[in-house]
């Protein structure tokens, strides 16, 4: 008897320990349903999380195509413009080596003429004054009558002839000076054409500086609208640019083309690198 209830209290003392060691064990059991509870919660949200991050993503990329084909319009528009301004410049130089080829046979001619419209001068003069001889001879051959009809006639003819070689000088020198004029005009129409040549090849240099800036702020856009960067985790972590200056983050730190540093070109356009500057105290990093 005595052995029987030695064994009874144990098995009672065993079954007191297994019914603590049960009662423990449905405890732990209950917190860990819960923390699977919560943990398939928090898995659900991150999955809608990231199905959110997915569409997220999946709109930026569409727009980045869209701001791709933009930027490679305005690459094929800027290298028509370039094209066309080269073009320009060519023609230019073509008109400018013309110019200075007429402005070369215009002072060549301007010489000759001036030479031809002396030498016609002085012949002018000359044959003035041998009319004016002849005709004083006349005069006083008229006036002695010591000569005869024959020898006046001679002197008349001499006279008409010399009239005709002054009349034909002056004729000469009067389409000597409507070359002249001629010269003058083409000089002139080249002038305004190389100035209209200038007019042009400055509003298209001003259409690609136009192009340019769409371009850079195109780019800019771009920046801003890159996908954020993904953890290991597969959650999009927050970088933040500090200035090492002041400190200052978020909105008080802006991006900019640093203009030193050419990273390549697109065409005859430089893309630059970037740089961070600091809005508070102005710092550049």
């Amino acid at each position: 008897m005595n052995d029987l209830e030695k064994q009874l209290t144990e098995a009672r003392n065993e079954l007191t320990r297994t019914q603590t060691t049960l009662k423990t064990t449905g405890e732990s059991l209950e917190t860990t349903n819960e923390t699977l509870e919560t943990k398939e919660k928090e898995l659900e949200d991150t999955k809608a999380d990231l199905e959110s991050v997915k569409a997220e993503l999946s709109d930026v990329k569409d727009e980045l195509e869209q701001v791709n084909t933009q930027i490679e319009e305005k690459t094929q528009l800027n290298d028509e413009l370039n094209a066309k301004i080269e073009e320009s410049e060519g023609n230019l130089e073509s008109a400018n080596a013309k110019i200075n080829e007429l402005e070369e046979t215009l002072e060549s001619r301007k010489e000759e003429l001036g030479a031809t419209i002396s030498s016609l001068s002085t012949e002018l003069e000359v044959s003035k004054s041998e009319i004016q001889g002849f005709e004083n001879k006349l005069a006083e051959m008229e006036s002695d009558g010591s000569h005869n009809k024959e020898q006046t006639d001679k002197l008349n003819a001499e006279i008409q002839e010399l009239n005709n070689k002054l009349s034909a000088t002056q004729d000469e020198n009067t389409n000597l000076n409507s070359q002249l004029m001629e010269l003058n005009n083409v000089l002139l129409q080249k002038d305004t054409r190389i100035q209209e040549l200038s007019d042009s090849i400055g509003n298209k240099e001003k259409l690609v500086d136009a192009q340019t800036a769409r371009l850079e702020e195109v780019e800019t856009e771009l920046g801003e609208l890159m996908p954020p960067e993904l953890g290991s985790g597969g959650f999009a972590t927050e970088e933040r640019t500090t200035c090492p200056m002041c400190g200052a983050v978020g909105s008080n730190i802006k991006q900019i083309e640093d203009k030193s540093k050419v990273l390549s070109y697109v065409g005859h356009i430089p893309m630059y690198a970037k740089k961070h500057v600091c809005k508070k105290c102005g710092y550049e990093f």
